[in-house]
């Protein structure tokens, strides 16, 4: 399928402009430095942009700033990871303040998801 020229320029326009958090996720995620699991940041699942993706096993980490605690927006993440989990994918979200603060309390959370994901994917 193919996707939307405007979406993929959005999608390296928002890898240019990201957030701390996300700057600092990306640094403890790419180059397969996490679990040795590949991630890809503010990639396109039609029609929306995840902020990190890891294809090995379907897992979506959003990070969110404080816009995220209001109701439109806990709404529109709501009918947002319901498309993605229809679609068969696990999200997990952290607040931007949790991985610039307690990076190590996020890491662990992570790491017990992934693991989890991964047994799933190599169990027969």
């Amino acid at each position: 399928m193919k996707i939307d020229s405007q979406l993929l320029e959005f999608a390296k326009y928002m890898r240019h402009t990201a957030t701390d958090a996300e700057n600092l996720m990306w640094q403890l995620l790419r180059a397969k430095r996490f679990m040795n699991l590949k991630f890809r940041r503010q990639h396109v699942v039609k029609p929306y942009i995840v902020d990190f993706y890891c294809h090995e096993i379907d897992l979506v980490i959003e990070l969110d700033g404080s816009q995220h605690g209001m109701d439109d927006a806990i709404e529109y993440d709501t009918e947002r990871t319901k498309f993605l989990e229809a679609l068969g994918l696990t999200v997990v979200r952290y607040w931007n303040h949790d991985v610039l603060r307690r990076a190590d309390v996020v890491l662990e959370d992570l790491w017990n998801v992934c693991f989890e994901l991964k047994s799933k994917s190599t169990s027969p």
